[in-house]
């Protein structure tokens, strides 16, 4: 039913979690907390007053994190998710990473929930952010207008989604035939109501996640219990099996 499902979509909403870029080796944000930094809790490296308070100590937790996902490689499960958004009319990539996985398999600008971890911005509020450095620095990197310390551009314990990326989100996950979770318990708010809003605006919501624990249950929804590595690419294969893509990956 799945498959078929797939087959038969014009416009695909996908969500990835956590789970398919711990597939690719890179620690859930909890599972990041290792060697050096264990004795510090993810709140105490990931709020505003953290940074605030201890802008060294934070920029380097930041930075080790940065270092395993340039370390990391996109796996069959984000090739999977480039070969969908090839194969339908129009695929909508909304994720909660904060690494540029999904960007390196080849998809095109996804909308970010959590920001992302290889960009900063300033701390006090100047407009834009621009690329990580390349070299791990103990030192925290400056903004050129203001003088004021740069920060990673995700969002923090404390901080709101933005509302330009959720708001994209939520108008995909309405308008769409599909709604492909991908690697999330869909527990936590806000972004755990996207795929219950969308079955509730008539689409077919397929779970693909190594448990089903938490899920909400319902003759939309359709789990496919298993790793995004391994589920992924016989679900996109089965369903568009003979068919070509529509558009060449850039």
């Amino acid at each position: 039913m799945a498959a078929k499902a797939l087959r038969a979509a014009e416009h695909v909403c996908v969500l990835t979690g956590a789970g398919i870029s711990a597939e690719s080796g890179i620690p859930t944000f909890r599972e990041a907390q290792t060697g050096l930094w264990a004795k510090f809790s993810p709140q105490e490296l990931a709020t505003p007053q953290a940074f605030a308070s201890h802008p060294s100590r934070v920029w380097q937790w930041y930075a080790m994190r940065r270092a395993m996902v340039r370390a990391a490689q996109p796996n069959p499960g984000h090739a999977a998710l480039l070969s969908l958004a090839l194969r339908v009319a129009h695929c909508t990539i909304v994720t909660q990473n904060v690494d540029d996985l999904h960007e390196r398999s080849g998809v095109r600008e996804p909308i970010r929930l959590h920001g992302s971890l290889m960009h900063i911005r300033c701390s006090q509020g100047c407009a834009g952010s621009v690329p990580a450095p390349e070299e791990a620095t103990a030192e925290v990197p400056k903004c050129p207008q203001c003088g004021g310390l740069m920060r990673p551009d995700v969002v923090w314990f404390g901080e709101g989604l933005p509302m330009g990326p959720f708001g994209a989100a939520r108008e995909a996950a309405v308008a769409c035939d599909v709604f492909l979770s991908v690697g999330t318990s869909n527990i936590v708010e806000p972004a755990a109501s996207l795929p219950w809003i969308s079955a509730t605006h008539g689409a077919t919501v397929i779970v693909v996640n190594p448990t089903m624990e938490g899920q909400r249950k319902g003759p939309s929804i359709l789990p496919i219990e298993g790793p995004a590595g391994v589920m992924l690419p016989r679900l996109i294969a089965e369903a568009f099996a003979g068919r070509r893509p529509r558009r060449q990956a850039e």
